[in-house]
């Protein structure tokens, strides 16, 4: 009996390990316009739902994987631009090559934005007129969809709200679990 506990945990951690590493695999995170929401996104993700994202927040088409989802976070921040040593049109070329790549790809793609009103404006707006057209789903917190742009570009694609960014963690899941990357 003593010999087989430690075999029988040992095989337990491995399965643990390998339904969170599937998981993980499942799902690519990244920014689109460089503001600090994407790491907001990626806290929700890891301590609500579990998940481990491949994130990159300069990801690129050859960057994407196996995964099934990506989440593109919205949000410009010209500090978060010159950061990653990226003007906005070229980050609206990368974000669009890469919406592109995963849509051609086969991945289900999320649009989010999650900085409310107060993200909003010409530099955050020049992207999202750039993403959202991609969106299987869409995740707006509050404030965020005031002048109704994202219904404008959305047109049939469903927009799920949100108070705030922890509380986007229960659409993520509805969304995540349609697309089969949670149980």
């Amino acid at each position: 009996m003593k010999k087989v506990l430690p075999v029988v945990l040992g095989v337990l951690l491995l399965l643990v390990m390998g339904i969170s590493a599937a998981q993980a695999a499942d799902v690519a995170l990244t920014s689109v316009g460089q503001s600090p929401d994407t790491m907001m996104v990626r806290v929700v993700l890891k301590n609500s739902l579990k998940l481990d994202p491949a994130y990159n927040a300069l990801m690129k088409a050859g960057d994407l994987k196996d995964e099934k989802v990506l989440i593109a976070v919205l949000g410009g921040s010209s500090k978060g631009l010159g950061a990653a040593g990226i003007n906005p049109e070229d980050e609206a070329v990368r974000a669009k090559a890469l919406l592109k790549a995963a849509r051609d790809g086969g991945k289900k793609i999320l649009i989010m934005h999650v900085g409310g009103e107060g993200r909003r404006g010409t530099l955050s707006d020049m992207f999202i007129r750039e993403a959202v057209p991609f969106a299987d789903a869409l995740i707006v917190v509050d404030g965020g969809n005031s002048d109704g742009l994202f219904n404008t570009l959305a047109k049939s694609v469903e927009i799920k709200t949100a108070a705030n960014v922890k509380g986007t963690n229960a659409p993520m899941k509805d969304v995540l679990k349609g697309w089969g990357v949670l149980k």
